[in-house]
């Protein structure tokens, strides 16, 4: 009886040993796995959402208008007129204009390089700081239009409407204006060639309406105090004998020569 009850308190601490040591071991493995588990979905429920997010964003834009690929970025600038909203923008460099019919239109900032705009009818229009080089505008109608700060070098104006047009700081330099007609127009600053400006002195005439400027008066017609010689570009090939300018240089009345024929 003695060994039979040792035995069986013996062999009880044992079987209550082997039975714990495992039993703390299984929960906490498959309890530190899950947590790995649980953690990634989190981070990517939150990656998820954040591209939703800026999804919805782009959406929302799209809806209020495409955006243009940068090869269309010129025509969207002339559609939104300019890249700030205050110019055309538009390109019409060697483009064929003849007869074209544009007037009271926007083309501040327009592109019109070598442009051929003959017979063509722009009468009221606005071209501040538009590029006009080379264009050819052979008896185009520019009534009243706005060339104010307008490069227009090189530029055929024969026989063109300029009648009450303003031409504030204008560049006509090499242009050709033969036979145009100038009653009103405004050529205050303008830089044109002496021998144009000498043409267009023999019949100018008239007051521009909206600067209320004599057009004879803005050309330097007869003026001994406003310098009408020469030009930026060819200040040389244009400008009088020094003797006839005055220690100012302006031109010396006492020579006679002061009025431009």
């Amino acid at each position: 009886m003695a060994l039979a009850s040792a035995s069986y308190l013996s062999t009880n601490p044992l079987k209550i040993l082997t039975s714990r040591r495992p039993a703390p071991l299984s929960p906490r493995l498959p309890s530190r796995v899950v947590l790995c588990q649980s953690s990634e979905p989190k981070k990517w429920r939150a990656v998820v959402s954040t591209a939703l997010a800026a999804a919805a964003v782009v959406v929302s834009f799209q809806g209020v208008g495409p955006m243009p690929a940068m090869a269309d970025l010129n025509k969207f600038e002339a559609e939104m007129r300019g890249e700030f909203g205050i110019g055309s923008a538009a390109q019409y460099g060697s483009a064929d204009l003849k007869k074209a019919v544009h007037t009271n239109e926007n083309f501040r900032r327009a592109n019109f390089t070598s442009a051929d705009m003959r017979e063509s009818d722009f009468s009221g229009s606005t071209f501040n700081g538009a590029y006009l080089e080379k264009a050819v505008a052979y008896r185009a109608n520019f009534m009243g239009a706005d060339f104010s700060d307008t490069l227009m070098d090189r530029m055929v104006l024969n026989e063109a409407n300029l009648t009450n047009a303003v031409l504030v700081r204008s560049v006509l330099t090499r242009s050709d204006l033969g036979g145009a007609i100038i009653e009103g127009a405004d050529f205050s600053d303008a830089v044109l060639d002496l021998s144009q400006k000498q043409a267009l002195c023999k019949y100018a005439s008239g007051t521009n309406p909206i600067t209320g400027v004599s057009t004879r008066k803005s050309l330097g017609c007869g003026n001994s105090r406003r310098s009408a010689y020469g030009s930026p570009s060819s200040p040389l090939l244009s400008a009088p004998p020094p003797k006839l300018l005055d220690r100012d240089g302006f031109c010396d009345p006492s020579t006679g020569m002061c009025d431009a024929k």
